[in-house]
């Protein structure tokens, strides 16, 4: 790295980019693997490939998926890029040809202002890995070896961009997603069947550009946040920050039939906040129940400190009840513990759920976590399970046993870097036994860089 960017505390540490692509055999293992666990944890994060041009940015750097698979208590271990148009360019380039979210657009660039970069999570759906990446289209990733195949448009009816958080219906497998753009119709929403088929997609009116990182479904309904971290072109050419959380602004959320579009939609209004995620959504009589982390304000992409918000980017878990018959709205503060990266069991997902996972933030400037946090909600309580010292995790997936009949019988698994060795694990946890040491640690033979979200494919 050069000097200049040798200070950002994306490029240094264990969020430094590695530049090796390997693939193991069996991986020592420290306890035991449970035998029904068989499938594959795949975590994607951003990598660069090249030094970047300008000031680096956590979400600019290209998509690297980390696997690890496992079948018969044994392990191995694969990590590629995801060979995306703008890291094939670049690779030939032998260096950076785009800049990244901090600098302004190039308009001049020959291949276009931006690239995607599929960095940020992965979808299963219809027996198809998807690398996700909300500026653009999905890339479809062969598995076990994660070898990339290549941007999937769905026959080329793909006419937005594509969220990296679409959910997919567990009982009738249709997938929800939606595309945010600096234009009108700022906001696309879209659906794709059980079979893959892009069924339709229809506009969402907002009345500007927003960054719209999440959403949620219930079992009938779809929920989007229209939350004030704004884009104005205008503000740009004034020499403003494009990007900015407008705090005078309200909350917006909308709900609106699964199939129905902009004429029925609905929507509630909350004090200013932001939420990058959402643990879950459901129905409970005329009340439509939304579970997320909440924060103040956000400063995630403002580089200029006379534009920070005080107090900004510290979420904890929060619930909004939304009544449809009489409109009215009530937030609810669940926890004084920061927390984020929530999921679920995905068997319920859009359903009522008693327990919920959530990544607890350590005492950082960075955003590391240092444990992980299961909810109860039915009883209000949660129990912590702590990685240790100077040890760091990501986002816990939820891996369901394949006999379990309770709703948390299964493991969560995560990869954790210990700082004082220096070295990459996965671990596994049982969801049952949380505050327990994990039943078994799954060795890396490579540093796995800190990262953004993981799926498990049984």
């Amino acid at each position: 790295m050069t000097a200049s960017t040798a200070v950002n505390p994306y490029l240094a540490g264990n969020f430094a980019p590695i530049n090796t692509e390997i693939s193991t055999d069996t991986l020592e293992v420290i306890g035991e693997i449970p035998p029904e666990l068989s499938g594959m944890f795949v975590r994607n994060g951003p990598n660069p490939q090249w030094s970047p041009i300008g000031q680096y940015h956590w979400f600019d750097g290209d998509g690297m998926l980390h696997g690890v698979q496992i079948n018969d208590g044994k392990a191995t271990y694969h990590n590629r890029y995801v060979k995306t148009r703008g890291w094939k360019i670049e690779h030939e380039a032998g260096k950076a040809v785009w800049s990244g979210l901090l600098e302004p657009p190039q308009m001049d660039n020959p291949h276009g202002p931006g690239k995607n970069t599929a960095n940020t999570a992965l979808v299963w759906h219809n027996q198809q890995l998807l690398a996700l990446w909300e500026g653009g289209a999905p890339h479809h990733i062969n598995i076990p070896d994660l070898a990339t195949i290549g941007e999937h448009t769905y026959n080329d009816k793909l006419v937005s961009a594509f969220t990296a958080h679409p959910k997919v219906d567990p009982v009738t497998g249709e997938m929800m997603f939606f595309g945010y753009g600096f234009r009108p119709p700022y906001l696309q929403y879209g659906v794709v069947s059980a079979r893959g088929e892009l069924l339709r997609t229809v506009p969402i009116e907002i009345p500007t550009a927003v960054m719209m990182h999440d959403f949620a479904i219930t079992e009938n309904y779809t929920i989007f946040m229209d939350l004030p971290l704004t884009f104005s072109v205008e503000r740009m050419q004034r020499g403003e920050p494009m990007m900015m959380f407008e705090s005078d602004r309200p909350s917006r959320f909308g709900i609106m039939p699964r199939h129905g579009d902009n004429s029925n939609i609905r929507w509630f209004e909350c004090p200013s906040c932001y939420v990058f995620h959402t643990l879950n959504a459901y129905e409970t009589g005329d009340e439509v129940v939304l579970i997320a982390c909440r924060m103040n304000s956000t400063n995630v992409l403002v580089s200029d400190h006379t534009h920070r918000e005080e107090k900004g980017d510290i979420p904890y878990l929060h619930s909004w009840r939304f009544n449809l018959s009489t409109g009215a709205v009530t937030e609810e503060k669940l926890d004084d513990v920061p927390g984020e990266f929530p999921r679920v069991n995905e068997i319920l997902l859009g359903r009522k759920t008693q327990y919920g996972y959530v990544g607890k933030m350590a005492h950082s400037q960075n955003p590391l976590f240092s444990g992980v946090i299961k909810y109860d909600f039915e009883n209000g309580k949660s129990q912590i399970h702590e990685f240790g010292e100077n040890r760091y995790g990501g986002e816990a997936v939820f891996a369901p046993h394949p006999h379990g009949t309770a709703e948390d019988a299964g493991w969560l698994v995560t990869f954790v870097y210990d700082e004082n060795s220096q070295t990459s694990e996965l671990i596994i946890i049982n969801a049952q036994d949380i505050t327990n040491e994990p039943i078994a640690r799954v060795m890396i033979p490579q540093r796995i860089p800190y990262g953004f979200h993981g799926i498990w494919i049984s």
